[in-house]
């Protein structure tokens, strides 16, 4: 029988995907309670936030695809901060459908209070590993990212690690 203690199959503990899971969710939501408790902001916004203010002006289509959130979460973030006045919401003139985000000088102001915070806990996280720990976990993780898309049917892409 398969549910017999002792069974030497699958083990929680040492399985992979739940391994990410749970240091995913860890670290996650370390950060989320920062950027709640000090900006009244959740991860989905933050991650708003920081792409608009490293790539600019960009649709909701385009920030679902950077940032691998899903078109409500995007949509519900976004709403948020164009209600808070951080971001700008504007007709998309190359199709004249969607629309374009950008980031309001507020929330510019906000990005770069927030930034110094989240390289801090990024510093802290890794405090115990060294440098080419660091960067082969960076690119395992992006190779996982990876595999994990081919399996899904998605087009390979270079990932990102936000």
């Amino acid at each position: 029988m398969s549910g017999d203690v002792g069974d030497p199959g699958l083990k929680l503990d040492s399985y992979l995907p739940y391994r990410l899971s749970v240091a995913s969710n860890a670290v996650s939501g370390l950060i989320a309670r920062a950027y709640e408790d000090r900006f009244a902001l959740t991860v989905p916004q933050w991650r708003l936030l920081c792409v608009l203010a490293e790539d600019g002006r960009l649709s909701q289509v385009q920030i679902v695809a950077r940032t691998v959130m899903d078109k409500v979460t995007v949509s519900r973030a976004a709403q948020g901060l164009v209600k808070r006045r951080l971001i700008g919401r504007s007709q998309n003139t190359s199709d004249g459908r969607s629309h374009v985000l950008t980031l309001t000088p507020e929330g510019r102001g906000l990005h770069a209070e927030i930034a110094p915070l989240a390289l801090a806990y990024e510093a802290a996280l890794i405090a115990g590993l060294a440098p080419e720990e660091v960067t082969l976990l960076k690119r395992l993780l992006g190779r996982l990212q990876s595999a994990a898309g081919q399996l899904a049917g998605e087009a390979p892409s270079s990932p990102s690690l936000r």
